[in-house]
């Protein structure tokens, strides 16, 4: 049996610590060794404790929880788990934690929210296991390939790609490779509602194609990308002689919605051959079995390698099926879907 899990909670709130030690206490692979209430106590338990993990809150008195965390990835790199409010503000702050080197992030539940923090527990347990090797927020990212993208002839094929747990910095890394001119990308990022809205902004901000929110009946275009919401309602795509996006009502699949595998499944039954598939960095197995189908259907399949994962669960359980043509470490990724993506020189695929 692995031992468990130790994680110091950092929060101001006396009755947010509590809450979240009680979630965590309630999984008997997760050791709840100590609480803060600010930066300054943090950084004492954590010489004195040695945890595996922090659960590390935003906003906080004396230092803020961004500034906390520069600190933590420079002088002492270890996972952290940023909590965060549901609100546009604390969606933006949290993405700069994540490309800072947060490993996750999880919502502050709202009151009386029956089941609050969700899968910290499995959260907190994916990082203490994590081999991640901490680095300063970009410095993963090759330079993008100019020469290349400025000679990309985009072909007909539609790119989807699904992401999970360290998707933030992988999609970011991924979709800068991308020339204004990209092929049509969809995309499922498990993320939290209102989440996925100010990530898309930010990839707009970062990325030389346009990026957006996928809203339902957008239709896929040459230079854009469409991110799944996040939360309420499943991304498809549909009609095959005029792809567009669908927004579907339905339960979580694979314990999320919206579901990679629900995205994979319809990319492979309309587009089949004309697609490439990737899957990046995530626990669990969600969109594996999608990913096999988009395979069988002829589609181009591509698997982010164990080394650059933040957590090796989605790519290794879509390796193991036999549903990912190849491996590649996540600098190599932007690359290889625009080779497979590209019009031949004799003319469009």
């Amino acid at each position: 049996m692995n031992a468990a899990a130790r994680v110091l909670v950092v929060d101001d709130s006396p009755t947010m610590r509590g809450l979240i030690t009680a979630v965590l206490r309630s999984d008997p692979e997760v050791d709840v060794v100590g609480q803060a209430g600010d930066a300054l106590e943090a950084r004492a338990a954590i010489k004195a404790l040695n945890p595996d993990v922090v659960t590390l809150d935003i906003e906080m008195p004396n230092m803020n929880g961004l500034d906390f965390l520069e600190k933590i990835m420079t002088l002492r790199p270890m996972p952290v788990i940023m909590v965060s409010t549901m609100t546009h503000r604390g969606a933006d702050a949290t993405l700069a934690a994540l490309e800072i080197g947060a490993f996750d992030c999880v919502g502050k539940p709202s009151p009386g929210e029956p089941h609050p923090f969700g899968d910290l527990a499995e959260k907190v347990k994916a990082a203490a296991r994590s081999q991640r090797q901490y680095v300063k927020p970009g410095a993963q990212r090759a330079p993008v390939p100019a020469a290349a993208v400025a000679d990309f002839r985009v072909g007909r094929k539609i790119v989807a790609i699904g992401s999970s747990t360290g998707g933030v910095e992988a999609l970011i890394n991924v979709l800068q490779k991308f020339p204004a001119n990209c092929p049509p990308t969809v995309i499922t990022q498990h993320m939290p509602p209102t989440f996925t809205r100010s990530f898309a902004e930010r990839l707009n901000r970062l990325c030389a194609p346009v990026v957006e929110e996928a809203t339902d009946g957008a239709r896929l275009a040459i230079g854009k990308i469409y991110l799944a919401p996040g939360g309420e309602r499943h991304l498809r795509i549909a009609n095959a002689s005029a792809p567009h996006c669908r927004l579907t009502d339905g339960g979580p699949v694979n314990g999320h919605r919206p579901s990679v595998d629900v995205l994979f499944d319809s990319v492979a039954e309309l587009a089949g051959r004309n697609a490439v598939g990737v899957i990046l960095t995530g626990m669990g197995r969600d969109g594996a079995a999608g990913l096999l189908k988009m395979r069988h259907a002829g589609a181009r399949t591509i698997g982010q390698n164990e080394k650059t994962c933040v957590v090796y669960g989605m790519p290794r359980v879509a390796h193991e099926l036999g549903a990912v043509e190849q491996q590649f470490p996540l600098n190599a990724i932007g690359e290889e879907i625009l080779k497979a993506t590209a019009a031949r020189k004799e003319g469009s695929e």
